[in-house]
């Protein structure tokens, strides 16, 4: 898509996304029949992801979960952009921390956090977060290659006071932060697949060889930080919690890789609970592990 067509789609978009969720959610309902259906949306990836993370289950089993998927998918096209039209009453109503008095802990003993989110159930109303505490947030990101695109995200995650950095940043704006005594929650998405230059460090994910980043393991080492995981849970359309699970106090003498082996286990887990909020129309095994590794 050129700037033209970006521009016309964030026009119709803005003006579409003032209605309520109720009637979004049928346009919604609309979309599901689109990308599941006629012309549909990655229905081969969705099907081997799932077929090989679950060789246990029939298909008519894996059938079901791909629905379920596709239908949460169709959610998030319209949860995600109504963010740029949620007040802070709105915001703090669908997204509830359930724990808040752990940040309010950490931040009291002077902690800075590495907090691991995935592509799962809606990470992207997480941004609610800054309501519950005094830490500032940041957001490591992964620049978009549409520029557009970028930049509309950008500006939506920045709205309510989010600072967004690339990872090739992360020391600076950690730096930055300390000489201003400011206490920082950095959050990382830690279930993106890392480019080739970055196939670092493999694992056994979903009954697959996994390249994993371990961008926060070494962050968080390195300043000692607490390591907290999201754990995002659906309570029902349009109403999502997230609990702050910590995983580790103090990180600077865990061992090599304890950190990554740790977050990826705990992601599992709420991915086999309920496999149907995962993003799976993502190629995420597409590379594949090296004989030596």
């Amino acid at each position: 898509m050129g700037p033209a067509g970006f521009y016309i789609y964030y026009i119709f978009n803005w003006v579409f996304m003032l209605l309520p969720l109720p009637v979004l959610y049928i346009f919604s309902d609309f979309l599901f029949i689109i990308l599941y259906y006629f012309p549909s949306y990655r229905r081969e990836v969705v099907f081997t992801n799932l077929r090989n993370s679950f060789p246990e289950k029939s298909d008519e089993e894996i059938r079901s979960i791909e629905k379920k998927f596709y239908h949460h998918l169709a959610d998030l096209f319209v949860e995600i952009p109504k963010l740029a039209h949620m007040s802070r009453k709105q915001a703090v109503k669908r997204a509830t921390m359930t724990n808040p008095e752990l940040l309010h802990r950490l931040f009291s003993e002077g902690r800075d956090i590495a907090a691991v989110m995935a592509h799962y159930n809606n990470w992207e109303w997480l941004q609610s977060i800054i309501y519950y505490t005094d830490y500032q947030t940041v957001s490591i990101y992964k620049p978009l290659r549409n520029k557009q695109f970028d930049r509309f995200m950008l500006q939506l995650r920045e709205k309510r006071g989010m600072i967004l950095t690339p990872m090739s940043n992360i020391i600076r704006t950690i730096l930055g932060l300390r000489r201003n005594n400011t206490r920082g929650i950095y959050s990382f998405i830690t279930d993106q697949t890392p480019p080739i230059s970055e196939l670092k460090y493999w694992t056994t994910f979903m009954n697959q060889d996994t390249p994993v980043y371990t961008g926060v393991e070494k962050v968080a080492i390195k300043y000692d930080m607490a390591v907290v995981f999201f754990n995002v849970q659906k309570i029902k359309r349009g109403h999502y919690s997230y609990t702050a699970e910590i995983l580790f106090e103090h990180s600077a003498d865990l061992p090599e890789n304890t950190i990554t082996e740790a977050h990826v286990r705990r992601l599992e887990e709420l991915i086999r609970a309920r496999p149907e909020y995962w993003i799976w129309s993502h190629k995420r095994w597409k590379h594949k592990r090296p004989a030596a590794q």
